[in-house]
């Protein structure tokens, strides 16, 4: 594959959805590109300003983060094994949480997910249930707490 059907590869993938650099590259190694057109496209494409990880971390962190995908922890370790570098997806992290109130996208997440629950009428495996699932998006078990035992 040459410098330009690997640019016009590059061009197809990100017309579809964003891409850090790390993923549009292996996507395009996966497509057969040489290194030397890899890095030729990618380099085409940050100066088009069609790549850009810091803004790409940026909208990918507010999207999880309003969808209640994740927080904290979960959320850089989201940005990382999307192919952003470490600084990058730090910075996009601290920028994105600033911007949204954990207690509030959590209780958004409770009555949406879990409409109707009543931690006062839950038994042990469904208030377990519950705490997990929040849990595993990485928000703070006193914030799950004190949220699901307010009485809605």
């Amino acid at each position: 594959m040459n410098g330009s059907e690997a640019y016009a590869s590059a061009l197809r993938l990100l017309t579809g959805r964003g891409y850090s650099e790390a993923g549009l590259a292996e996507r395009l190694r996966r497509k057969g590109c040489g290194e030397a057109e890899i890095a030729a496209a990618l380099e085409r494409c940050r100066e088009l300003g069609y790549l850009d990880d810091a803004r790409y971390g940026r909208d990918l962190a507010a999207s999880l983060l309003r969808a209640g995908r994740a927080v904290g922890p979960r959320l850089l370790a989201e940005l990382k094994r999307r192919g952003l570098p470490e600084e990058t997806a730090r910075a996009a992290l601290e920028e994105a949480s600033g911007e949204v109130n954990e207690e509030a996208l959590l209780s958004e997440q409770l009555e949406r997910r879990f409409s109707g629950f009543s931690y006062l009428e839950a038994d042990e495996r469904q208030r377990r249930r519950v705490v997990n699932f929040f849990l595993r998006r990485c928000f703070p078990l006193a914030l799950i707490l004190s949220t699901i035992k307010q009485e809605r």
